[in-house]
């Protein structure tokens, strides 16, 4: 089972904050127990949404919209994936995860299950994502 561990967006990260010493070290160490259990998968910080743009689409039709964005609530900071055995090994492991706001203050985490093809029926669309080694838990590199 794969997770998405989500990092929202504070002021502070949206301003183009970079977390201190002390968040840097408190990370790297979270991310080492992780990689050491064997289930970190990737992880990254994002750029403010200052560099950001949105396709929104309407039908066929579609336009780009230039950051920054406004709702900074709705937007992500950075991601944590991960595939555990259960839910509750995910869990266990968030619980844990360093508060990541750059000041220390209020911050929020939001983790969601990642799709794994064989949730869907089968079909040719699903098959093309199978040939492309995409969208399964063995491509992640963990069974």
């Amino acid at each position: 089972m794969r997770f998405m561990i989500l990092v929202k967006a504070t002021r502070e990260s949206e301003a183009g904050a970079t977390p201190g010493e002390a968040l840097f070290a408190a990370m790297a160490d979270f991310h080492e127990q992780l990689a050491r259990a064997g289930v970190l998968l990737d992880a990254a910080g994002l750029q403010p949404s200052a560099r950001a743009w949105r396709v929104q689409y309407d039908g066929a039709q579609h336009r780009v919209i230039d950051g920054p964005f406004a709702e900074t609530k709705e937007l992500v900071a950075g991601y944590t994936l991960i595939q555990t055995r259960s839910r509750d090994e995910a869990l266990e492991w968030t619980r844990r995860f360093p508060n990541p706001a750059v000041d220390g203050g209020i911050a929020e985490i939001e983790v969601r299950q990642l799709f794994e093809l064989d949730d869907f029926a089968p079909s040719p669309g699903v098959n093309r994502f199978r040939e492309l080694g995409l969208g399964t838990a063995a491509s992640a590199g963990r069974d």
